[in-house]
């Protein structure tokens, strides 16, 4: 009989894209993958720690795969990576002494030793974190659903958010060889992946840290297109304060380089994007979102936005409105703003009441979902490149997939099928969020 892992998966892309990778270093090792965790010998747990409720749903799952072990005598593997091992460290082993392996991001490529060691019983407690500022080796992956492939371009971050702790887990920026992610787009669009994800905390930052300072994510971009076959590339997050002209002119020549393009604004409020510490203020943030749209007409803005942030007045929150008003977002991730211990925000004074908070983000999501239904108008009577993903949940006659911008579009299925192919669609109705289409030949 196979022995049996699980990978459960908390928190962001760059996690799905390293969750991928251990389950690929595990079926290496003659694991079948499953999704059940009482039936398995091996759990790992991929963890987040960018809020504070994240780490409280590991420690809830790590309660139930104790009593799982227990009721096992104890024969199975537990491992927890991600950032909050990077966080927590030594002391998890302390908290959760039934866990066997704690590994940093960058050491899963050495999974099959560690795990090897365990069940020989050479070691009963691995905790393996160090070395943040290496890269992680080169890990092959299998994404699932054939669509879909995520590529790593950085690891770390150099931000220093006051409200943000990934640089405290992940370690300083490392930009990932340029020659070696062209590498993986033709091998990745090769195998038949119509969509790659580059992912970073801040991608178009990439390079700043390799000897050759002409290996951009300009120069990425342009590598990157110019690779055979149908496909486009998507690429989360870039920062404001380093979106150059280089990149915008890059995604404007290239129909190859997708126009979705999320760009976090956080604040509208100067002084409280200087307590955040982003590196700009509201009037950039404002006269580059509008020479990206002037440059590159089709581009889909979407965006981040903290509310309540320490020290946020009325009047900030207005420029926040502001901004949203102006600028015209597709769509964007809202959120009250909590504390996070161990960053600068959590211990800062003027901390925001909490039914203020809320009322602020009702607010905030009444206009911004008034804005979206006002960008999707520009779609209709349009033909749009789509990437089908394949039947809707809700309606099965119906098929789903995205467009090049991210919207949703469904229509209607010619019964043949499509996943994983692009088509052409006429959109005659756009909702707020999805858009309706007709297939065309």
């Amino acid at each position: 009989m196979s022995k049996k892992a699980t990978v459960i998966t908390y928190g962001c892309q760059m996690n799905v894209n390293e969750s991928a990778k251990m389950k690929q270093i595990l079926q290496t090792m003659g694991y079948e993958i499953i999704e059940d965790i009482d039936d398995s010998d091996l759990v790992f747990l991929n963890t987040c720690t960018v809020r504070e409720g994240a780490a409280v749903k590991v420690y809830g799952k790590l309660g139930d795969l104790k009593r799982l072990k227990e009721e096992k005598n104890g024969k199975m593997i537990i491992g927890v990576t991600g950032c909050l091992a990077q966080e927590v460290r030594d002391e998890f082993i302390k908290k959760t002494p039934y866990v066997d392996l704690v590994l940093g991001n960058q050491n899963i490529g050495r999974i099959p030793d560690i795990i090897e060691r365990i069940e020989k019983g050479e070691d009963v407690h691995v905790v393996m974190v160090e070395d943040e500022d290496e890269l992680p080796q080169r890990v092959d992956a299998d994404f699932g659903d054939d669509i879909v492939a995520s590529i790593s371009i950085t690891y770390g971050c150099n931000n220093y958010c006051t409200f943000c702790i990934v640089p405290y887990v992940r370690g300083m920026e490392r930009s990932v060889p340029l020659h070696e992610i062209v590498k993986d787009v033709k091998k990745y669009t090769e195998k038949g992946y119509r969509e790659i994800l580059f992912l970073g905390q801040n991608v178009n930052s990439y390079g700043s840290d390799l000897a050759d300072d002409t290996d951009n994510f300009a120069k990425l971009l342009r590598e990157s297109a110019k690779i055979e076959g149908d496909f486009w590339i998507k690429y989360v997050s870039p920062h404001p304060k380093d979106f150059t002209d280089e990149v915008i002119e890059a995604i404007a020549d290239n129909s190859k380089i997708a126009r979705m393009l999320h760009l976090p604004l956080q604040s509208g409020s100067t002084k409280i994007l200087n307590a955040m510490n982003r590196g700009y203020t509201k009037e950039e943030f404002i006269t580059l979102a509008k020479k990206i749209k002037e440059k590159i007409p089709d581009i889909g803005l979407t965006t981040d936005i903290i509310v309540g942030f320490p020290g946020e007045t009325e009047e900030d929150f207005q420029d926040t409105m502001d901004v949203v008003n102006e600028v015209g977002f597709e769509n964007a991730f809202m959120f009250m703003y909590s504390k996070r211990s161990g960053t600068p925000a959590a211990t800062m004074e003027e901390q925001v009441d909490e039914q203020v908070k809320s009322e602020r983000l009702q607010q905030l999501m009444r206009l911004q979902n008034y804005k979206a239904k006002e960008e999707s108008q520009k779609y209709l009577g349009k033909t749009v490149k789509v990437l089908v993903e394949g039947p809707s949940r809700k309606n099965p006659e119906m098929l789903t997939g995205r467009t090049s911008t991210h919207k949703i579009v469904l229509f209607k299925s010619p019964g043949t099928d499509l996943k994983g192919k692009f088509v052409n669609t006429k959109i005659y109705e756009a909702k707020t969020w999805t858009l309706y289409g007709e297939l065309e030949e």
